[in-house]
């Protein structure tokens, strides 16, 4: 909970899992192609049964890939992984949509600048 969450969800080293209801916390590690594993993020995720996430922002691929899954992606997301879910339980985070994704990965750009916690 006391993690910094990543600048781009596909390039950090763990997930949090935290299930909302009994409060459980399980971390993840990044397995997918972007790590040198197979498969991408969505795909990890939605294997773990994740059906919210939460970063600070992502690309239009991730987002369509989420949405495949029948995940819902919350952006905006700063500080520690604590933070974080405290601003999604406050409904400070923006739901995403394509129009919402990264500049910087609008058109497929997939080097990324920086590694840290996701949630």
């Amino acid at each position: 909970m006391e993690e910094l969450i990543g600048e781009h969800f596909g390039r950090v080293s763990t997930y949090t899992i935290i299930d909302l209801e009994s409060g459980d916390i399980k971390v993840i590690p990044n397995t997918s192609h972007h790590m040198g594993g197979k498969g991408y993020p969505p795909e990890l995720l939605a294997r773990e049964g994740v059906k919210i996430m939460i970063c600070r922002g992502l690309g239009r691929r991730a987002i369509n890939m989420f949405q495949e899954f029948g995940i819902e992606v919350y952006i905006g997301a700063t500080g520690k992984v604590k933070d974080a879910l405290d601003a999604f339980k406050n409904g400070m985070l923006k739901k995403a949509f394509i129009d919402d994704a990264c500049g910087e990965h609008a058109f497929g750009d997939m080097h990324h600048h920086w590694h840290g916690k996701g949630i």
